[in-house]
């Protein structure tokens, strides 16, 4: 795994030497092993490259590299898991190689089959920047479904791309302005959705998607958006399957089929010439992970887990059950308020745009861990959203479909009724059925209860403050890619219609920047093999209920754990992978938090402080459980004063 930047400039040819070295020095924990730069001062282009060594750590692995005939220039960051098979058909046409790095295939691929053709070949992730020395352009690619990062913007009269934003302010003319506009959708969901990010004239390459750019031809400043395109979509694709999912399937046939192709995912996975192991968290999704690793391994799978002493929050007791059943070399750490404050002062750091997803905190301390003993952990990412494995897929449909025949009216006096009861009151109703924070059940009931569309119901379930224009004040709404899809979606259960969504948004932009940002800040490469390209397009050709039956998502993927671990152990409720981050911000983090959401100190940050302050207010007397949306704030504090 590894950090890319590149720089073209419109205008000048000087110093590109010293702006491509400090970009990629900006982010060289991505690639501790080495560096690599490729300047063409004729052609007014750099390309940088951090490498961490993986396959083939010897020099014939080094970039930026050049095709066999001179044509491509590259700098890649990612791992092709099936370039063995492209490579021997590859051979098959005269190809030698120098060296077995994936890079080498990708770029021998490119001049045999072209850029987009050989993208319809590939398994992997990858951001790549690819320089055209016979066409002069530079086509920057990103994965399928949005593994790897990669940004592109304005420096002044210079283009500059890199992995992630914090080389970007090492460009003595990048000008650091924050978009009021996408800072209104980061409150709204606690990140900045591609393809936009936090900066003016700054722009995040959505996943599957390639952007070709003529670089005599730009003008310094030009909105990049129109010469994006995709080469692989995932709407699309889900489209496309509709009529193989109307067949008839067989349980048993379907199990075997799933089996079998995550299987070789994983083993695709598993190839590595540094350490390896994976995260345990004693859920579904990486217990299935780890079990289809240690059947294929002749040696204890090396599995990390973190946990916390707090009733209700606590997995790792789980994730041990598991790894003495399938007899893993497994590893915990426990987790204390003091390594939560420890970690706090650098997430501005690592993560170098506004992100809140409090997991953020367990994720970075468990790579850290692993960090320790492997190069590389395998995750259990991407099975909730491809299967329906969050409670909004199984749970809200039913009652949605309910719901909706009410007239819109009627419901919004509903929810005024039970937003009339105070949250102390539905509190105490609670206290007496075991279900303490009522009120924040509530409240979410109430919340759908509003909305008028299953559209406007999902948006509302992934939001973070239901009113981000509310919070900032002078921003204007956005239109947003996944909304679109959504609006687009036919023959799909509304069901359906979430997981799509969550695939090609939430997925992205939440759950991968987490894990990106959180692994490479410590130089481990996360590998998730049921992110494989194969697995969606395989996936969305199987019926709803071979995902979701009984009131319960991820049937497949349970089916298969159950051959392999008893039941016993991991069918329970879904916890996550959160701290304890509410009552943590009322005792340990209070006078922390205090600091930032002070009135004056959020007047200072341009925000309207007055609902802000009702809902910290809440939150401190217990009324509420408010730490996700006051999360939010907090870490755009942070970053704001950071950067």
């Amino acid at each position: 795994m590894c950090g890319v930047t590149g720089i073209f400039s419109t205008t000048s040819r000087g110093k590109l030497n010293l702006k491509i070295r400090q970009m990629s020095d900006a982010i060289s924990y991505r690639g501790p092993d080495g560096d690599g730069f490729w300047v063409n001062q004729d052609d007014n282009v750099a390309l940088g490259h951090r490498r961490l060594s993986i396959i083939d750590l010897s020099e014939t692995g080094t970039q930026p590299m050049i095709s066999p005939s001179g044509r491509y220039v590259m700098s890649y960051n990612g791992e092709i898991y099936n370039y063995l098979d492209i490579k021997n058909a590859l051979k098959e046409k005269g190809y030698e190689f120098r060296g077995k790095s994936d890079t080498e295939v990708l770029l021998c691929a490119f001049e045999e089959y072209g850029i987009k053709e050989t993208l319809t070949k590939v398994s992997g992730m990858f951001a790549i920047i690819l320089w055209d020395r016979k066409e002069k352009t530079i086509a920057l690619i990103r994965d399928f479904l949005g593994k790897k990062p990669l940004y592109v913007g304005w420096a002044g009269t210079d283009l500059v791309i890199s992995s992630e934003l914090k080389a970007f302010h090492t460009h003595p003319d990048f000008k650091a302005i924050t978009n009021q506009d996408h800072l209104a959708l980061y409150f709204k969901y606690a990140c900045v959705p591609a393809p936009h990010s936090i900066y003016q004239n700054v722009w995040q390459l959505l996943p599957g998607s390639i952007m070709t750019l003529p670089i005599r031809a730009l003008s310094a400043g030009t909105c990049l958006l129109s010469s994006m395109e995709s080469y692989w979509d995932a709407a699309d694709i889900i489209k496309k399957s509709a009529p193989q999912r109307a067949k008839p399937r067989d349980d048993k046939q379907a199990i075997d089929d799933f089996e079998e192709l995550l299987s070789k995912c994983v083993s695709e996975r598993m190839i590595s010439d540094v350490p390896l192991g994976a995260f345990l968290s004693g859920g579904i999704d990486s217990s299935a992970i780890v079990a289809l690793m240690q059947k294929q391994s002749t040696r204890p799978i090396k599995t990390y887990s973190v946990g916390f002493n707090v009733e209700g929050f606590n997995e790792a007791e789980f994730a041990k059950q598991v790894a003495n059943h399938l007899g893993t070399d497994h590893h915990e750490l426990y987790l204390s308020p003091k390594d939560a404050l420890d970690v706090i002062p650098s997430l501005a750091q690592i993560y170098d745009e506004p992100f809140a997803d409090i997991s953020q905190i367990p994720t970075y301390l468990v790579s850290k861990f692993a960090r320790e003993h492997v190069t590389v952990a395998l995750s259990g990412d991407g099975g909730d959203e491809m299967l329906g494995g969050y409670r909004r897929h199984f749970m809200v449909p039913p009652m949605w479909n309910k719901m909706k025949y009410i007239p819109h009216p009627l419901r919004r006096l509903g929810a005024g009724a039970i937003n009339s009861i105070s949250a102390d009151s539905w509190n105490r109703i609670g206290a007496k059925k075991n279900h303490p924070h009522l009120a924040d059940s509530m409240d979410k009931f109430g919340g759908m209860m509003r909305q008028k569309t299953s559209t406007d119901v999902y948006d509302y379930l992934l939001g973070f403050w239901e009113n981000p224009y509310e919070i900032v004040l002078d921003a204007k709404p956005v239109d947003l890619h996944f909304k679109q899809k959504f609006l687009e979606s036919e023959n799909l259960s509304f069901a359906e219609e979430m997981m799509m969504c969550d695939s090609i948004s939430y997925l992205p932009n939440d759950i991968l920047q987490k894990v990106d940002r959180a692994s490479m800040a410590v130089s481990l490469e996360a590998r998730a093999p049921l992110l494989d390209r194969r697995i969606f397009e395989h996936v969305w050709t199987l019926p709803e209920h071979l995902k979701i039956r009984d009131g319960k998502g991820k049937w497949l993927l349970r089916e298969v754990l159950a051959r392999h671990v008893p039941r016993e152990m991991w069918d329970r409720p879904k916890k996550g992978f959160s701290p304890p981050l509410g009552p943590w911000l009322r005792g340990e983090l209070r006078d922390w938090a205090e600091s930032y959401l002070s009135v004056q100190a959020l007047e200072e940050a341009g925000l309207n402080a007055k609902p802000i302050r009702k809902t910290w207010e809440d939150h401190l007397a217990g009324r509420r459980n408010h730490s996700v949306r006051l999360w939010s704030v907090l870490m755009y504090q942070a970053w704001r004063e950071k950067y």
